[in-house]
């Protein structure tokens, strides 16, 4: 179906750090005022040496000090975004289309090459579901009510039967996180969950004996990988476009290539937002559902 972590701290490498703060000081804040960077809790909680590492990379290839923000639910982080309390922010595809006139693409990830990731749906490793439909009268793990992978996917999914996830599923709840649904599925806290791929495959690499107590049941369609956003109103401001850069440049430096191996990204594109117009079918299909 239908979007971190080796690592021992690092510094760039000389003539990368300079390069990096030379093209960065022609668009950092005059005031030295932080650049504004909000995290949701998918999947970085996990690794909190990463999460320095990004600081310490994005402020010195920015030239200014960056503030990492982290809340605990996908609405938190998009209201703040919203309300121009953070410069940009690493949201899900879900939000950015529910909130298109007023968020701009700034950077999205290249996983493998594209753009793009899948939604998977999981079960106990013993379950022998191979379709949704199996998964009937189970109980189920969702990730956030605003990820695409995590939730919407199976809400259309269900939509398109006349079902929905309190009627279809014995019991639903949220986890608030992919690593949170892996794990609730795996310790058998929920039959079966909705789960980014990305993350999933990740964890098989990085927490095998996580995934090895679930199983997929089902991939999704492709669908762009979850965004880096900021207002629609700040996307030329000076630190907003040092940080898109800062981005563009990460694979070019030791800390940055570091940062998105550990990720498993190959780097960062400017983005289309094109490539979340199958989201924003499965959002106006699931909110034109009868209830």
């Amino acid at each position: 179906m239908h979007t971190f972590l080796p690592t021992r701290r690092g510094v760039v490498s000389g003539l990368s750090l300079i390069a990096s703060r030379a093209q960065a000081q022609r668009s950092v804040p005059p005031d030295g005022t932080p650049i504004r960077f909000g995290l949701t809790p998918v999947f970085l909680d996990s690794d909190l040496e990463l999460l320095r590492d990004i600081e310490g990379y994005l402020a010195a290839a920015t030239g200014t000090s960056v503030q990492l923000v982290k809340r605990r639910t996908y609405q938190e982080v998009t209201s703040l975004l919203l309300s121009r309390q953070l410069d940009a922010a690493w949201i899900c595809g879900y939000p950015f289309v529910q909130n298109r006139d007023r968020l701009a693409l700034l950077s999205v990830p290249l996983h493998r090459g594209r753009p793009l990731y899948r939604s998977y749906l999981i079960a106990e490793a013993a379950s022998p579901a191979d379709d949704l439909s199996a998964l009937r009268g189970q109980s189920h793990a969702f990730s956030d009510p605003d990820s695409n992978s995590g939730f919407l996917v199976t809400r259309w999914l269900l939509a398109r039967e006349r079902e929905r996830p309190e009627t279809f599923f014995s019991r639903s709840f949220f986890a608030y996180g992919h690593r949170n649904v892996i794990r609730a599925v795996g310790a058998g806290l929920a039959q079966s969950g909705s789960v980014d791929g990305y993350v999933w495959e990740v964890m098989a690499e990085r927490e095998p004996r996580l995934t090895d107590a679930t199983r997929i049941v089902a991939r999704s369609d492709w669908h762009g990988f979850p965004p880096i956003c900021c207002p629609v109103e700040m996307q030329n401001e000076r630190g907003v476009q040092a940080l898109a850069a800062a981005l563009d440049q990460m694979p070019h430096t030791q800390l940055g290539a570091r940062i998105l191996a550990t990720l498993q990204l190959d780097g960062w594109v400017r983005g289309d937002p094109a490539w979340f117009d199958g989201i924003a079918r499965m959002s106006a299909d699931v909110r034109g559902a009868p209830t």
